[in-house]
């Protein structure tokens, strides 16, 4: 593939509790990285919806197929002529249950490619927050790469960006460039998410849009912001901070060959035997 160099963006939203104003906002934000000249543009999970209460949220999730998010988005890439990727769309999967997807949009505003989130946030942080997500989500089964004109490009979602196997397996089947959009907590994500997303980038050689969810949501919860783009070799092109806006960069797709042929790490797997697991009675 011929290199070449590209704009894009990562919107940064402050998604509430109800479908219309969130795509709403969100277009407007597409709109502004599109004027910046953006030509990629990535949005953060739980783009349409950031709804606490369980049956709430179950109730205001539509099926794909009646969600207006799709037509919505749709048209929005082809009139701005875009390739357009949503972080993640909710939609209702099964009665009890969701699926956090997400979807990548050509600029003739057509469906190329869908995945849903594999890895599920259950966790329990020493502030007292807890988390189930795998109460109300079905978690996803495929990795997925879709195909741009600059290259591969590798899916992800959120707590996604823990398990450096998922990425390592998207960039060794063909991934350029990650997506990491998030709706990080306040406290992971000032320990984690700076460094979790530059070793990502830097494991696989691969360009991070890693768009995020910003501010208080319903109900007190607070995201972490701080959407980034970063290159193969890990330095950061962008962070857009805390504020709801937009950040852009420039990216030349030569860094990608450059920082694997300076570093070919994801040619040098090795088969060996695991240790056995041996946890203590504490559950560690």
């Amino acid at each position: 593939m011929t290199d070449a160099v590209f704009t894009a963006a990562c919107v940064q939203m402050n998604s509430q509790r109800d479908v219309a104003p969130n795509i709403a906002a969100a277009s407007d934000l597409i709109r502004a990285a599109h004027a910046q000249g953006a030509r990629l543009i990535v949005t953060p999970e739980n783009t349409t919806i950031i709804e606490p209460d369980k049956k709430a949220a179950l109730a205001k999730t539509p099926a794909e197929e009646e969600h207006p998010g799709i037509p919505a988005f749709s048209d929005l890439a082809r009139n701005l002529g875009a390739w357009l990727v949503i972080g993640s769309m909710p939609v209702k999967a099964e009665p009890t249950r969701i699926a956090n997807r997400q979807f990548v949009f050509n600029p003739q505003g057509e469906i190329v490619a869908r995945y849903d989130k594999i890895h599920m946030f259950d966790v329990d942080l020493p502030t007292g927050e807890s988390h189930r997500e795998s109460a109300q989500v079905r978690p996803g089964v495929e990795a997925v790469v879709a195909d741009t004109p600059w290259g591969g490009l590798g899916l992800t979602i959120c707590y996604d960006v823990r398990f450096a196997y998922l990425h390592r397996a998207l960039a060794q089947g063909g991934a350029r460039f990650l997506t990491g959009p998030a709706a990080f907590t306040v406290p992971t994500g000032e320990a984690h998410w700076h460094v979790l997303l530059r070793a990502r980038a830097i494991e696989t050689g691969c360009f991070m849009f890693a768009a995020a969810q910003t501010g208080i949501h319903a109900d007190g919860r607070g995201t972490y912001g701080h959407s980034l783009i970063i290159d193969p070799w890990g330095k950061v092109l962008a962070d857009a901070g805390t504020d709801v806006g937009v950040v852009t960069a420039e990216i030349d797709t030569a860094l990608v060959t450059k920082a694997r042929h300076a570093v070919p790490a994801l040619t040098h797997d090795r088969s060996f035997t695991k240790p056995r697991a041996r946890l203590s009675a504490a559950g560690e």
